[in-house]
C-alpha cells in the first residue's frame, strides 16, 4: 500500500533541518522494515512549512502498526537524534491505491493472481 505523508513544521528552519537531516536518515531505518520510499518533497505555501513523502508499506503490513513499530526502534531514534519533536505540528497519512494507468503501480507479488 501506498501511503502520502504530509508532516508540518513549526518555523521554514525546523522544515529544513528534519527534511534535509533527519528524514534523510528515515531512508535507511524504513528499508529495514520493509518500508520504500519513492518521493520526499517540501512544500511552503499558505504559510505552511511541509514535509511531503510517498511511501510504500510492504504487502499484508498494518500501516499503523508498522509506524508504531518503527518510531518505537532504536534506529528511528537515532534518525530523530538531535530534533525538537515538538516542531511538527501536524502529521497526516493519506493511503492511495494506484490506478491502472499510473507510472507507480503495484509490485507484482501484490496483483492478485
Amino acid at each position: 500500500m501506498l501511503a502520502l505523508r504530509i508532516y508540518t513544521l513549526r518555523t521554514p528552519e525546523a522544515l529544513q533541518r528534519y527534511g534535509t537531516v533527519h528524514w534523510a536518515r528515515h531512508l535507511a531505518t524504513f528499508t529495514i522494515f520493509g518500508v520504500t520510499t519513492h518521493g520526499v518533497w517540501t512544500e511552503r505555501s499558505g504559510g505552511e512549512n511541509r514535509l511531503v513523502a510517498l511511501i510504500r508499506y510492504p504487502r499484508g503490513a498494518d500501516p499503523q502498526h508498522l509506524t508504531r513499530h518503527v518510531m518505537a526502534s532504536p534506529e528511528f531514534a537515532a534518525d530523530m537524534d538531535g530534533f525538537n519533536v515538538d516542531d511538527i505540528v501536524d502529521v497526516q497519512s493519506i493511503s492511495l491505491d494506484p490506478t491502472s494507468f499510473s507510472p507507480i503501480h503495484r509490485r507484482p507479488q501484490e496483483c492478485s493472481t
